[in-house]
């Protein structure tokens, strides 16, 4: 038991637990949606495509979530331009921003301004430092996400499965999706300080892809998403204390390995058998 009671008498690793459980929660929920709606490639370039505003947030004097949330939005803006008359698959051109904004990033970090927060802290987050700001924002967006979650999750659910009947129900597709994007945008922004930049997907989209190889229902998912979550980030989290680990690539790994235990076990011949003779 001291292997787990002993880190969490450390006042940074009681605020890192603090924020990986209120990540955990939003990312949980909006995972679900993500996941459902087959948002999990956009959600990994815009956090991706946020380093470009962080690594001159210093330099300019901005607060690096004003930064992140700029690039993240003018990403999504090109992204809308790029694909609005259709030349432009949406995949190839979250690839090819993707591939722009990460490079942009490293110039910027390497030749522009060398001085500036290390690069492997931009992409790969620190949850052992985080600041009171850095944990209000995540609680804020926990709160948010179950709000949202609770109002709107049957519009989500609607216009994602069948948006012609949504339509002629009276559903608000373009605000409900708007309302979507926008918070999606807000916990990328949020996860940042936690995970970096590459990692967002890490607390956002695995936990909820884990769930949704094991669950049946809507309410099941919702729930199984933030369980694993919370399970993943306090298991990474303790990992990284005792193995000297960064936290976000620990968490990282051991949701890889969830999604691939869950993977393995839902393919099993075994299952096919039961199924077939069920």
């Amino acid at each position: 038991m001291r292997w787990l009671t002993d880190p969490l008498a450390a006042p940074f690793m009681q605020r890192a637990l603090l924020a990986a459980l209120g990540l955990s929660v939003a990312g949980g929920l909006l995972g679900t949606w993500i996941v459902l709606r087959r948002l999990a490639f956009f959600t990994h370039a815009a956090g991706s495509a946020t380093f470009p505003g962080l690594v001159v947030a210093g330099p300019w004097g901005l607060a690096p979530p004003i930064a992140a949330l700029a690039a993240g939005l003018g990403f999504a803006g090109m992204l809308a331009r790029m694909t609005r008359r259709g030349a432009t698959s949406s995949d190839a051109a979250t690839g090819l921003l993707l591939a722009g904004a990460l490079a942009l990033g490293i110039v910027l970090a390497s030749d522009v301004y060398p001085s500036g927060t290390g690069v492997d802290r931009l992409l790969f987050g620190t949850l052992l430092g985080l600041s009171d700001a850095d944990l209000w924002l995540t609680l804020a967006v926990a709160v948010a996400a179950i709000t949202a979650t609770a109002a709107l999750g049957r519009t989500w659910l609607m216009t994602g499965f069948d948006p012609a009947a949504a339509r002629s129900l009276g559903v608000r597709a373009a605000r409900g999706d708007g309302l979507l994007l926008a918070l999606l945008a807000v916990s990328v922004v949020a996860a940042l300080p936690a995970v970096g930049a590459l990692l967002v997907t890490t607390l956002l989209v695995v936990p909820a892809a884990t769930a949704r190889l094991l669950t049946a229902s809507i309410g099941a998912l919702l729930a199984a998403s933030v369980a694993l979550a919370a399970a993943e980030s306090v298991t990474g989290l303790l990992l990284a204390y005792h193995l000297d680990l960064p936290p976000g690539p620990a968490i990282a790994i051991v949701g890889g390995g969830a999604f691939a235990l869950a993977a393995l076990a839902t393919a099993a011949p075994w299952r096919s058998g039961v199924r077939a003779t069920g």
